[in-house]
């Protein structure tokens, strides 16, 4: 029985740490480029992944964001004419931070 209980201590202790993370993910908290504010106020470009369908990215040198671009009805874009694994616009503007590559 012994057993038993502290298996299942263990598997309490593990389902509750699981439920720590409640940082707010839409914003910036980056100290190192001053860009401490919402995502946003950012400026985001596109890339296109290898099978053509489009991405929201954002570099503020320290960090980089990407999230799927979507219809209004929540299906993905896909039907790009941008070329594959290519980003356009000025998706690093607006850090203080040089970013050396």
């Amino acid at each position: 029985m012994t057993f038993f209980k502290a298996s299942a201590a263990l598997v309490l202790a593990l389902s509750l740490s699981a439920c720590g993370d409640i940082n707010d993910k839409t914003r910036d908290k980056n100290v190192f480029d001053g860009g401490n504010g919402d995502l946003s106020n950012m400026t985001a470009g596109i890339w296109v992944d290898p099978q053509g369908c489009e991405h929201w990215i954002i570099d503020d040198g320290v960090e980089g964001y990407l999230d799927l671009r979507r219809t209004p009805d929540g299906k993905p874009v896909c039907n790009s004419e941008l070329a594959p694994n290519t980003a356009s616009g000025p998706f690093k503007r607006g850090s203080s931070f040089v970013d050396l590559l």
